[in-house]
């Protein structure tokens, strides 16, 4: 059963959601919180599989909530993800840093919707091409980091990472490589544990920031 946290302060937008998400036999809505700092609270109080965050809320907003929950060593296997509208990128942004898994519009498809929540529990990132183009052409055109990390990859690991960051899945990176997905999911593991990163979504930043990846290579499929 995937255990989900809705936190949003529209009632409206949380009990469309919960509509949705109660229907299935494999989904449980096991909070809702109206602003950050109750969802925080609720986090810690349900551990949830998935926390569903608005970016924007009252008192603490959802990059910041996000921060504390990735902060909580407890909190490890919630999986957040932001809730957002297509004009507010640099949000977005901000909380991938902060350690979301992953965003979503609101606007999204009711069956996309959930096939995401289902994406975000098994721990991929959930990135929409179309979406992460727009936000890599505007945020990360600047001059890459130093790339430090990069030294501590083997060369299967970058590659593995650089395909993460373009929107494969295990199953796609493993046909491109000639591998096999659980070989996929080991050099994705331990790329993870060599740069710190929380989750597949730290990993696309990452790959980004230190210019493995570039916006004239975007995510598969954004065209």
């Amino acid at each position: 059963m995937i255990r989900v946290l809705l936190a949003d302060d529209q009632p409206l937008i949380r009990s469309g959601f919960r509509a949705l998400l109660d229907v299935e036999d494999d989904i449980e809505v096991v909070a809702e919180a109206a602003d950050g700092r109750e969802a925080v609270a609720l986090a810690a109080e349900h551990l949830p599989d998935i926390a569903l965050v608005d970016v924007q809320m009252p008192d603490v907003d959802g990059i910041e909530a996000t921060r504390r929950i990735a902060a909580d060593p407890a909190l490890a296997a919630v999986h957040v993800v932001i809730l957002t509208n297509y004009g507010l990128d640099e949000y977005v942004f901000e909380a991938l840093r902060a350690g979301a898994a992953g965003f979503l519009v609101k606007d999204i498809r009711p069956e996309d919707f959930l096939h995401a929540v289902r994406v975000a529990a098994r721990g991929d990132a959930l990135l929409a091409p179309s979406i992460t183009r727009k936000l890599i052409d505007r945020y990360v055109t600047q001059p890459p980091t130093s790339g430090a990390g990069l030294a501590a990859l083997t060369n299967r690991e970058r590659e593995a990472v650089g395909l993460v960051a373009r929107g494969l899945s295990n199953d796609e990176i493993a046909a491109r490589m000639v591998i096999s997905p659980l070989t996929v999911k080991t050099h994705v593991n331990r790329a993870m544990v060599k740069l710190g990163a929380r989750d597949r979504a730290q990993l696309v930043v990452f790959a980004y920031e230190s210019g493995l990846s570039s916006p004239r290579n975007p995510p598969l499929g954004s065209r």
